[in-house]
């Protein structure tokens, strides 16, 4: 009888899962440690970058005050780029006298109602410090005043044409005092005026608004055929008297040229001065009722009224 001969076959299918599992269990601490290391270092990294000084100014555009308003900033860059003046640019105000009208301005806890006669080389000064409140500028120049609203659109500006002329002071103070009880009394509604020194073009509104301070610094005066400022001191004299709050402050710059003193002395009236910076007056009005203090501008008499009636 022949052996049988035995064969041992072995498939290699059986052994792989072994091993398979063996290299499963030996890789996967590996990938763990690997993920773990890298989130290490992210958060290393992440911690590094936020304690940084750069995140400081991140930070900083929620603490910023708001943007400069534009009125300042045009005022600001007006005066940093004009050159200095010459013999064709009107005269300006000297630090003391910007100053002084600058001060009463402050004084205004909700922004002054600021009415302004004369576009001079201020004019975007007054509008910057006043930057809360309501300014307003009236001018005998209407292509001045487009120019400006055209440059500055947020600027309330007004033309006007003036009729008198420096040349005729003294006719023009005695025409103003026989009418004083009539067409030219300190207290009326100047939008129905028929007085020669009254500026009754403006809009409506103007006449309305409760000024708190006048500057009188227009039209030109500097020859005898300019219209002068004598109109002006006039309107503000009583816009001051009848529809001004308790108390307006007047400035008239040049206050020491013939026209605006004799104006000041006759319609804002000396007792009312209470300072005088360089050439700039300084005049406190109170408002009035005409049913009880009667028909004159002064309680004293204007200390130009005696020159004015001599031949």
């Amino acid at each position: 009888m022949k052996p049988t001969t035995k064969f041992i076959v072995l498939h290699p299918s059986i052994h792989k899962p072994p091993l398979t599992t063996t290299t499963t269990t030996t890789t996967h601490p590996r990938l763990y440690l690997f993920t773990l290391f890298i989130l290490l270092s992210l958060l290393l990294t992440f911690s590094l970058i936020t304690t940084l000084p750069y995140t400081n100014t991140t930070v900083t555009p929620t603490t910023t005050p708001h943007p400069l308003p534009t009125t300042v900033h045009d005022a600001l860059l007006h005066y940093a780029t004009t050159t200095a003046p010459n013999l064709t640019t009107p005269p300006r105000m000297s630090p003391a006298e910007l100053t002084s009208i600058a001060t009463v301005l402050r004084r205004c806890s909700a922004g002054c109602n600021f009415l302004v006669f004369g576009l001079t080389h201020e004019t975007l000064l007054w509008h910057a410090l006043n930057v809360y409140g309501r300014t307003t500028f009236v001018d005998e120049n209407p292509y001045f005043i487009s120019k400006l609203e055209e440059k500055h659109p947020g600027i309330e500006a007004y033309d006007v044409q003036f009729t008198t002329k420096v040349s005729e002071l003294k006719e023009l103070m005695k025409y103003a005092r026989s009418e004083l009880r009539n067409e030219c009394r300190p207290v009326q509604n100047l939008l129905f005026s028929e007085c020669k020194l009254a500026i009754n073009d403006l809009p409506n509104h103007v006449y309305d608004v409760a000024w708190d301070v006048i500057l009188v610094d227009g039209p030109r005066g500097y020859f005898p055929k300019a219209p002068g400022r004598l109109s002006a001191i006039f309107t503000a004299g009583v816009l001051a008297r009848s529809v001004g709050t308790d108390k307006t402050h007047v400035f008239v710059h040049e206050f020491d040229r013939e026209v605006e003193k004799v104006g000041s002395d006759e319609f804002l009236c000396s007792e009312n001065l209470v300072e005088r910076v360089g050439s700039l007056g300084h005049f406190v009005v109170e408002k009035r009722d005409l049913s009880v203090d009667g028909y004159q501008f002064c309680r004293n008499p204007p200390l130009s009224a005696v020159a004015l009636t001599e031949p």
